[in-house]
């Protein structure tokens, strides 16, 4: 039998995957939640973030509320250019709306470009900031192999914890 003041913890996965924008119609990158300078931009309804994006899936996904198309689906104009940071901290305001806490989330990407380990503090501070939680990420290349590797796009894929708020708690 389940002890009812046992807190059982809840795990997601998240994947977003955007093609780069095509080259007559140019784009800034926005991944992991910062703007890439003289880096080529990804295709999407919103800013095209697939770091954050996936984070925001897994949240979704470990609290079993639908996923990123359920809450801002491309049936969704408000949303049309929005801020993977602004979509990632509205995912967190939802978990938690729902009844959970945010452990964490790790998240990598796999791409040919940007160089991303001189800015990874960086974006793991900004992700986290927007999800009040702890946020990841890792890199790593395909060793160019599929469509990231003949750089036709970026992938990522997150997992994320969450747990139930306890009975009686604020949140």
């Amino acid at each position: 039998m389940k002890d009812p003041q046992m807190i059982i913890p809840r795990t997601g996965i998240g994947l977003d995957v955007h093609a780069y924008a095509a080259e007559d119609s140019p784009r800034p990158l926005w991944l992991g939640g910062l703007l890439w300078p003289g880096e080529r931009g990804l295709a999407g309804h919103s800013d095209g973030d697939p770091v954050a994006h996936a984070a925001a899936d897994a949240l979704f996904s470990a609290a079993g509320i639908g996923d990123l198309g359920t809450h801002f689906g491309t049936d969704r104009p408000e949303f049309a250019g929005a801020s993977g940071v602004t979509l990632l901290a509205e995912a967190a305001r939802i978990v938690r709306a729902a009844g959970f806490e945010i452990g964490n989330v790790a998240v990598q990407f796999v791409a040919n470009r940007p160089k991303f380990g001189p800015r990874r503090e960086e974006s793991q501070q900004v992700l986290s900031d927007a999800a009040d939680a702890p946020i990841s990420v890792t890199a790593t290349t395909s060793d160019r192999l599929g469509f990231t590797g003949r750089g036709e796009g970026i992938t990522a894929v997150a997992t994320a914890l969450v747990y139930p708020r306890p009975a009686g708690a604020i949140g």
